[in-house]
């Protein structure tokens, strides 16, 4: 495995990478090893991305965490010694944006309310906007309208949670991401010990509680007639049959979460880790008049920050973000020397795939080339398909064009829909709905589940510059779990894409050869020195591809059809080349 050092001395492996959940394949991260074991798959990973259900988390499938202890469900702590005896590094996440509801700080702040450590661990809205805004019923700060139509959102409405204190005081914290509140079933017997009703009165009381927690989500004291001590008393009793669940916002202003952040990343690498993710970065930095997402400079303060804990802890870490190409955001976080996700590639290809047209992916492998761009890419992940990504935008009157048109882009995104992709929406402050954040479905699916297109498809991913990141049910040619999506309710859009797959599904798999053909493309560029060379895009039409990469007297060729979907695999000691693998045209 050879390595690339950056400006920043930051130091990123070369290696095709595995992204899976510890539980994508059996029941626990031991049934993945062992299939990393198995002769088909040997030599063909260097990294191995864990997502974070890894650590303690309770909702969007690891990514809202209450812990980065070990997740004994799934792993066992031999599990990393095995990955090292096979040679393959981790990467991990570090949610940096939010923690989970459940999560020891924000269960120490319900119970001990103002007098908890961690009162200032998350971000109280009220004080964040006080000065800036105007408050509503109940004491609800509402930014004013200016700063509101900054904000960036990810979901309808205010990014707010009430959280109720042991002193029965209400209290609204930021949230940007998901959340929900529930209370079990409130009955008459809740009030049975309270002096001065009796049973009928109790009862009346338990249905009147009922429908407002029903139209408005909580109880305050102004939704009660009875006296002041009695209320208490009844706020009380309902607070404890409330539950909550979210993905609080982490207040950045506080040192205490810093002191966190250091001791998560010497806890990640004690585990093992090479690399961390960066997850949800552009929202960790806050400030009243800013769209709350990238703030410029404090998000790149915060990343210098960052950084210097990781080189502490010999870690390598790089920020995840999404955002139209016309912003140059991408740009901007390469110029600082970090490494970037190419959120672009998997959009671009199944355009080229679909037309038969490779000029805009030309393009960008060219932009990568050129600038000296270090990616990791990918076909499918954990997430969906990105779309937003591909854009133009404007700014400051000046447009700044995408990697696609609009009506390629709307295009490409009809023909994901129509071959049962989901979408993901982005809204504004009053729940309008202003964009496609992405569309999620397996990548063979969004392919239109033609095996050609997705062995071509691999091959050109590894031959693209950067690190090839490779999802598990890509590589087993899987296909849209509608049931797994309906079981998911609100967040089911992103589960279609998630089937874990059992022993005979993998048996099944390694005899199929979209899989086999896949499996020899991978290891292919996870050992072959000419990757670690100079790569050329040779001049052809939009409906070919060629491809060559050179290291000293290696190289190796990609030549495809993107219109027929028919390729050829060379590699060449001098002036003798062989035939690595030629699939045939559709």
């Amino acid at each position: 495995m050879n390595e690339r050092e950056f400006v920043t001395g930051q130091i990123l492996p070369n290696g095709v990478m595995l992204n899976a959940y510890p539980d994508s394949v059996g029941r626990r991260l031991c049934d993945m090893i062992e299939l990393l074991k198995r002769p088909e798959l040997r030599d063909a990973f260097s990294l191995f991305y864990i997502l974070p259900t890894f650590f303690n988390s309770d909702l969007d499938r690891g990514f809202s965490i209450i812990d980065y202890d070990i997740n004994e469900e799934l792993v066992d702590p031999d599990d990393l010694t095995e990955l090292d005896r096979l040679g393959i590094q981790i990467k991990f996440d570090l949610v940096l944006n939010h923690l989970s509801v459940r999560s020891p700080q924000f269960q120490d702040l319900l119970a001990n309310g103002e007098s908890s450590p961690y009162r200032d661990f998350f971000i109280d809205w009220d004080e964040f906007w006080k000065d800036h805004g105007t408050p509503g019923d109940g004491g609800q700060v509402t930014p004013d309208k200016e700063l509101l139509d900054r904000l960036f959102m990810r979901k309808p409405g205010l990014p707010t949670l009430k959280v109720r204190f042991p002193d029965g005081q209400l209290k609204t914290y930021w949230n940007t991401f998901y959340q929900k509140v529930d209370f079990a079933e409130i009955t008459a017997l809740d009030f049975a010990e309270i002096d001065g009703l009796d049973s009928a009165q109790a009862q009346s009381l338990a249905d009147h509680i009922k429908i407002v927690i029903k139209d408005k989500g909580y109880l305050d004291p102004a939704d009660l007639s009875q006296p002041e001590h009695v209320k208490d008393k009844i706020i009380k009793a309902v607070c404890g049959k409330r539950e909550y669940l979210g993905q609080m916002d982490l207040n950045a202003r506080s040192d205490k979460v810093w002191d966190f952040y250091d001791e998560t990343l010497r806890k990640l690498a004690e585990y093992g880790a090479r690399i961390v993710r960066l997850d949800a970065f552009a929202y960790l930095h806050k400030e009243p008049g800013q769209p709350n997402f990238f703030n410029r400079p404090g998000t790149w303060e915060y990343l210098q920050r960052l950084r210097d804990i990781a080189q502490k802890h010999d870690l390598t870490i790089f920020p995840e973000i999404h955002a139209e190409y016309g912003t140059g955001i991408y740009a901007e976080i390469a110029q600082e020397g970090y490494p970037v996700y190419d959120f672009f590639f998997p959009g671009m290809l199944i355009d080229a795939l679909d037309r038969g047209d490779g000029a805009a992916l030309k393009r960008w492998i060219g932009e990568i080339v050129t600038t000296g761009l270090q990616t990791i890419n990918m076909l499918g992940c954990h997430d969906g398909i990105p779309v937003l990504d591909l854009r133009g935008k404007q700014i400051d009157g000046s447009r700044h064009p995408g990697l696609l048109g609009d009506a390629e882009i709307d295009a490409t995104m009809d023909r994901i829909i129509e071959r049962g992709g989901l979408t993901k929406n982005l809204y504004d402050a009053d729940g309008r709905k202003i964009d496609y954040y992405q569309v999620n479905a397996t990548y063979f699916s969004a392919l239109g589940e033609d095996e050609n297109k997705l062995v071509l498809a691999r091959a050109i991913q590894m031959f693209m510059p950067g690190v090839p990141q490779v999802w598990y049910l890509d590589l087993f040619a899987g296909t849209n779990d509608y049931a797994a999506a309906t079981r998911g309710r609100t967040a089911g859009h992103k589960e279609i894409n998630r089937t874990t797959l059992k022993w005979i599904d993998i048996e099944q798999g390694l005899q199929r050869p979209v899989v086999l053909d896949q499996l020899e493309l991978i290891r292919f560029r996870n050992t072959s020195p000419a990757f670690r060379g100079q790569i050329e895009i040779l001049e052809t039409g939009p409906e070919h591809l060629h491809i060559v990469w050179r290291n000293g007297g290696e190289s190796v060729t990609l030549k495809a059809d993107l219109c027929d979907h028919g390729f050829t695999v060379y590699r060449g000691n001098g002036e003798h080349h062989d035939v690595v693998m030629a699939r045939p045209p559709a």
